[in-house]
């Protein structure tokens, strides 16, 4: 990602967490990235409850990579909450899941998210989500650039 982004990472695996973290190092994105390990913690941290009432230490994210399975508060919830949330259901969320379901795929579409990516199993293929992550923000990034600027192709 070019332009440096504030990222929540949502996710129940501390082993995925680490996978998705070492893969940004290994492509070398250098991101501010916070981690909410639930559901809960996630819709804490955007709606600004409890600790993360500070939005100097904990900024409204750029991008949200959301896991849809988690035990409490699901990702579907989640993603629901933050498309119900003025103040934050502009923020782009890419559904990053191990979930092949296209029922998944559909509902998550369904209810705002602008992405949806399956988790791999191997590390090589988290660097390639990561690329595939970094190709969407920089795609949200020229256009949000070329309409501030009024700028288009004809």
């Amino acid at each position: 990602m070019s332009k440096s982004a504030t990222i929540l990472l949502v996710d129940d695996s501390r082993m995925d967490v680490e996978l998705t973290l070492d893969a940004f190092n290994e492509a070398r994105l250098s991101n501010r990235v916070e981690v909410a390990y639930n559901g809960q913690q996630a819709v804490d941290y955007l709606i600004g409850v409890d600790a993360f009432v500070d939005r100097v230490q904990y900024p409204l994210p750029d991008i949200i990579l959301l896991d849809l399975k988690m035990p409490g508060i699901d990702g579907f919830e989640v993603l629901k909450r933050i498309k119900d949330t003025p103040l934050i259901k502009r923020i782009p969320v890419v559904i990053l899941t191990s979930s092949k379901e296209e029922g998944d795929r559909a509902l998550s579409y369904d209810i705002g998210a602008n992405s949806y990516l399956v988790k791999p199993v191997a590390f090589t293929g988290f660097i390639d989500v990561v690329r595939q992550i970094e190709d969407y923000w920089l795609t949200l990034n020229v256009g949000a650039t070329m309409m501030d600027t009024g700028s288009h192709r004809s």
